[in-house]
């Protein structure tokens, strides 16, 4: 029997994983809801989290979207699916299965039919991931009052420690814009794409603090990258 990464079994996992998400997700959902009720929180005002919240979920969505079929080209569908869905993200899965695939000298070009590749692939996209599972719960209480008690001695300082750490997340994913520059003009791409979606957050910014458009600050940085990706989408062709 031939293994393939698109058999009825793995859609039929991909697919029990993604209803018990979407039932926690609900399950979650109502009992906030309730809880907020409670605590005299007016209807209009949850209405409004509740929408805002949804509507800032789009992008996210979209990159996930992207991430499935990319990765679905060389792993199949129920694996990405369930991958992307539930913890997963592009800038993580990709480089772990490129990884494994180069230690294994496994071309990604094609859909893998060997089950000891797509096997290893899918371990280290598990085991890799696992940590930022783990030591949240473990080390978040402690973290969590480490920041407070750096707050209430020095709140300026405190925003530049956290500011920091934002910046030096994002930092650790600046090697994959700026990976193939000498590649030519298509190595650029990343970083056309991410000078776009800079601009897109500068605009937003002004028209936030200039034109004084307060119901921005929700949604801005879903449409930076909204507008980062269709930007993606019509450069690439071009310069590619």
């Amino acid at each position: 029997m031939n293994f393939t990464p698109n058999s009825t079994f793995l859609y039929i996992i991909a697919v029990i994983v993604i209803l018990f998400v979407l039932a926690q997700s609900v399950f979650f959902l109502v009992h906030a809801w309730r809880r907020a009720k409670e605590l005299g929180i007016d209807t209009a005002k949850l209405k409004k989290t509740v929408t805002a919240t949804a509507v800032f979920t789009i992008a996210p969505a979209v990159s996930i979207l992207l991430g499935v079929v990319t990765l679905s080209k060389f792993l199949g569908i129920p694996l990405p699916w369930i991958r992307m869905s539930v913890i997963g993200a592009l800038t993580y899965e990709l480089p772990a299965a490129t990884s494994t695939a180069g230690a294994l000298n496994i071309s990604l070009s094609e859909l893998i039919t060997d089950p000891k590749v797509y096997s290893a692939i899918a371990w280290v996209m598990t085991l890799g991931i696992l940590p930022s599972i783990i030591l949240p719960p473990i080390l978040m209480k402690k973290i969590r009052g480490g920041m407070m008690n750096l707050k209430a001695k020095d709140e300026k300082w405190s925003d530049i420690f956290m500011t920091s750490l934002f910046l030096g997340m994002i930092s650790a994913f600046l090697g994959m814009v700026f990976a193939d520059i000498r590649g030519g003009i298509t190595g650029w791409i990343p970083i056309f794409v991410l000078l776009v979606s800079a601009l897109t957050m500068a605009v937003c910014g002004i028209l936030i603090k200039k034109c004084r458009m307060q119901w921005l600050e929700t949604y801005a940085m879903s449409i930076s990258m909204i507008v980062a990706m269709v930007f993606a989408v019509v450069i690439t062709p071009i310069l590619a």
